[in-house]
């Protein structure tokens, strides 16, 4: 036998599988269900190991061994001999929510489970097995013991906030229970020292190893049974003035029609399209971690291939094969599926950003373009007008080449919309100085209000025909947007805006162009070809030759590796199930059957064609059926009582882990991106915000050198997407040509391929500007763009006048303030409790006569004149003598 030992993280509580060896192709798995102590476990062991030696003495191959040491199981998997189990054997923590660690899996290891004694050999055996770790387990999978990684953090939250009465009945289940996900933050029963934890079930959809778990997923606890994902996790820190912001990208890719790109294009018969992933950006303040009194914000958007029935033939070896429409979908059924999942699981509205090219002069992507548009209309008959599926063209290859637009002020504008319509998930009421000071956008901003905050309804949909490149350029501008309503709804800046080349949004692209490399590695096969820099168009030169050879990477891997992928996703993911006497993976000519269910059997229910959706999803929206209390979704939450102060409930040890020896090296939170060491300048006198444009090629990674040609020339700067930077703020160029052609510019600006430019001025204001900015520059190491203008010195002057009109007027003042310079100063009165309280002079409040006497004999001492000892002091004295010394 195999016996599998697991331990909580403190090492307190064990629980033992068995897992039996004798049986050459069957898996048996038995879960006593008890929960030992160390101090049990070490007698079980060793009872065990006792018991099973040939010799009463005798040790060494006898006995029990260790075998491995692993951070969790990843699922049983079988192909033509027996079970192997699949073994976390390294990790790393790659993020952190709410106390919640997350995981990337860094190696595994597969044990073949039955013993020499009973194997079965099989001559393809080793193959299946070869093929199975072709998918690296040790690439971009993620876990995490106490949060769902499957589900968002608005579902997980809003989960945990269901009222207890509703989960009463649930209470009673006979089922043990024990650690669960949300204990740490579960609910206080009226009055007494119990607490809720709820756990809810994981969305298989984005489940990894739900196949390789299904053979034990009904005889073992479930904390036995661990969910990955696949996709991409990156995590940074802002530093707002030394305050802490997490800022947390979570890809998750969709484990139904997975596969690679030219072999898994459009959707299946079910709804599930290629390339379909998840992204989640959650914004929290670390400052506080607890999910119950921290603020948590999060803004979700799909990226996935057109929802049709389209393939490209790579037969000819072309680099872009022509598309074909496969199957005639005049009632546009399966994009009628996807969209009735979406509907499900975000609620609406529903927006399509579709970016595929509308003019071609041989028609190749307009053929998915005419489609889609056709099947959104037809679907839209149906649906109520107000929860319709919004559709956005945009050819953004045509604008990218055009020189009379601007790339990313477009995207900008379409962002806007897009987060105004469906909102964003924050988990705190909006703050008081939005109420005071309301902001025109904030106002406008749609999701769903409730009182403990906002959620989002609804979702963005982006694609191109691949999803790789211009969509995460697409996305990274909506997530730009979202960031900013994001951050305002916390707190931490006025108005719902960033600019390009601050620290905020630096550190958030560097986060979005890891996720699109990622995404492209796993479904195209190399990096990003086209980044936000070059729609931005201030790429470097070498760029273009990394761009030349990610196209040919991309063209090679399509070629030569992508069928190998292909049959290995198809493996792992147990869409082919090896079986004796069946066709082997390899002699397969085609995989279309395995994931077009549609193919091999007839389904008995026809869907309608008109009530296309699920019944009950249009009663709840716009909210989304996943996250309303019914009792389909009660069915799917597992809930259990538990004593406040148990250990495995304590979020302290879960963060802190005060049982393990840990180094500030390899803490996470100290090891992470920082905005302050890798973004902000190591200058002396650069302003410390994360909000404040910096110059283009200055950052903590690369300081601009050459102090010398700053000091002479105040450089304006002219990119594409970023507005100009305030004037009290050093400017520089970007010296590379702009994105559009025709920006409208305000007077004085300089041309569109921008130069460094030195302002000059006639007159005596320039000269003595000058001589301010190298003083000014001497001492704090600030330039001073521009003088002030005329706005600014009318306000100035008015605060001078506020000023003089408050203190007793003197002669030159009442020369000053003439009638001419009062007709628009209001005349303030004092309401302070002062007599003569004015900003040039207060009034002292008036001291009483003993605090007057104690201060003076206070003053005599210090000059060494002591006062007479009254009798009190003696008595005191004398007491203080005889209590310390008697």
């Amino acid at each position: 036998r195999y016996f599998l030992v697991g331990s909580n993280p403190a090492e307190t509580k064990y629980r033992v599988l068995k897992i039996d060896r004798t049986e050459p192709k069957d898996l048996v798995v038995i879960d006593d269900k008890h929960v030992y102590t160390q101090q049990e476990v070490r007698e079980l062991l060793g009872r065990l190991d006792l018991g099973n030696r040939t010799k009463i003495g005798q040790k060494g191959s006898s006995g029990l061994s260790r075998a491995v040491s692993a951070f969790g199981v990843v699922g049983f998997v079988r192909f033509l001999e027996g079970y192997y189990i699949v073994l976390i054997t390294k990790r790393r923590k790659m993020a952190d929510i709410g106390g919640h660690a997350i995981y990337k899996i860094e190696d595994t290891n597969m044990i073949y489970i039955p013993n020499d004694s009973v194997r079965v050999t099989h001559p393809d055996e080793a193959r299946y097995l070869r093929i199975f770790q072709n998918v690296d387990l040790s690439s971009n999978f993620y876990f995490s013991y106490s949060y769902d990684l499957s589900h968002s953090l608005q579902y997980n939250l809003t989960v945990l906030r269901m009222p207890l009465e509703t989960l009463k009945t649930e209470t009673t289940q006979a089922r043990q229970e024990s650690f669960d996900i949300f204990e740490d933050e579960g609910l206080s029963t009226q009055g007494g020292s119990g607490v809720f934890g709820i756990c809810s079930k994981p969305y298989e959809k984005y489940v990894w190893n739900g196949k390789l778990l299904e053979a034990v997923k009904n005889t073992v606890h479930r904390d036995w049974l661990l969910h990955i994902i696949h996709g991409f996790c990156g995590q940074s820190k802002l530093s707002i003035y030394g305050r802490p912001i997490y800022v947390t990208l979570i890809a998750r890719r969709s484990s139904k029609f997975a596969g690679t790109r030219f072999l898994k294009r459009g959707a299946n018969c079910e709804g599930d399209v290629a390339n379909e992933v998840e992204t989640e950006q959650i914004l929290y303040d670390a400052s506080v971690m607890s999910f119950s009194a921290g603020s948590y914000s999060s803004y979700v958007q799909v990226r996935g291939s057109v929802p049709l029935y389209w393939s490209q033939d790579i037969s000819t070896m072309m680099p872009k094969p022509p598309i074909t429409l496969d199957q005639a979908d005049p009632f546009a059924h399966v994009a009628a599926l996807h969209f009735d999942q979406m509907l499900q699981r975000f609620g609406s509205p529903i927006i399509i950003l579709n970016l595929v090219k509308e003019r071609e002069k041989r028609k190749h992507e307009r053929i998915l373009s005419e489609e889609l548009v056709a099947a959104v209309m037809y679907l839209n008959q149906f649906l109520p007008p107000e929860h319709a599926i919004i559709y956005i063209p945009w050819d953004m290859a045509k604008y990218t080449k055009s020189k009379l637009c601007n790339v990313l002020d477009r995207l900008n504008v379409i962002a806007e919309s897009v987060v105004k319509k469906t909102g964003f998930f924050v988990n705190r009421p909006d703050s008081y100085c939005s109420i005071l000071r309301p902001d025109e956008k904030w106002n406008e901003l749609g999701g769903y209000v409730v009182p403990t905050g906002r959620m989002q309804t609804g979702v963005l949909r982006t694609n191109c025909v691949d999803c790789l490149d211009r969509t995460n350029t697409a996305q990274f501008m909506v997530g730009k947007c979202a960031l900013a309503y994001q951050l305002y709804s916390l707190g931490l800046i006025d108005k719902p805006n960033l600019q390009f080349d601050t620290d905020a949004v630096r550190l958030f692209e560097e986060l979005y162009e890891d996720h699109g490399d990622t995404l492209s590695l796993q479904y195209g096969g190399s990096q990003l070809v086209h980044r936000v820099k070059t729609y931005r168009k201030i790429a470097p030169w070498t760029q273009h030759s990394k761009d030349i050879m990610q196209t040919l990477s991309r063209y090679y891997s399509n070629a030569f590796s992508d069928a190998d992928r292909q049959e290995s996703i198809n493996l792992f993911l147990r869409v082919f199930k090896p079986t004796e006497g069946k066709p082997h993976l390899w002699e397969l000519p085609t995989d279309f059957y395995l994931h077009h269910k549609n193919t091999l059997s007839l389904s008995q229910t026809r869907r309608s064609y008109t009530y296309w959706w699920t019944t009950g999803v249009l009663k709840h929206l716009p909210l989304p059926f996943d996250e309303v209390i019914c009792a389909e979704n009660r069915r799917k939450l597992t809930v259990k009582k538990f004593h406040k102060y148990e250990e495995e409930i304590d979020i302290h040890n879960e963060f802190f882990r005060p049982f393990e020896l840990s180094s500030f090296d390899e803490t996470f939170c100290l090891a992470m991106t920082n905005s302050t060491r890798d973004f902000m300048p190591k200058n002396v006198g650069i302003d410390p915000s994360p909000f404040t444009v910096r110059k283009p090629d200055e950052t903590g990674k690369s300081v601009l050198g050459n102090k010398s040609n700053r000091e002479e020339a105040v450089l304006q700067r002219k990119t594409a997407a970023s507005a100009p930077p305030p004037p009290s703020e050093e400017a520089v160029s970007s010296s590379s040509e702009d994105d559009s052609g025709t920006d409208k510019e305000d007077e004085g600006t300089v041309s569109q391929r921008s130069t460094p430019v030195k302002v000059t001025d006639t007159g005596d204001n320039a000269k003595s500007t000058e001589n301010v900015v190298q003083s000014t520059k001497d001492v704090y190491g600030v330039n001073l763009s521009d003088v002030p203008s005329e706005d600014d010195l009318t306000i100035y002057a008015r605060f001078v006048q506020l000023g003089q009109s408050q203190h007793k007027p003197d002669k030159s003042s009442q020369q000053f303030c003439s009638k001419h310079h009062l007709d628009k100063v209001i005349n303030l009165i004092p309401i302070s409790s002062f007599s003569q309280d004015n900003i040039y002079e207060v009034q002292p409040p008036r001291a009483d006569r003993k605090s007057i006497e104690i201060f003076h004999a206070h003053i005599q001492a210090g000059r060494g004149n002591m006062q007479p000892l009254g009798k009190d002091d003696f008595l005191m004295y004398r007491e203080y003598i005889r209590n310390r010394y008697m």
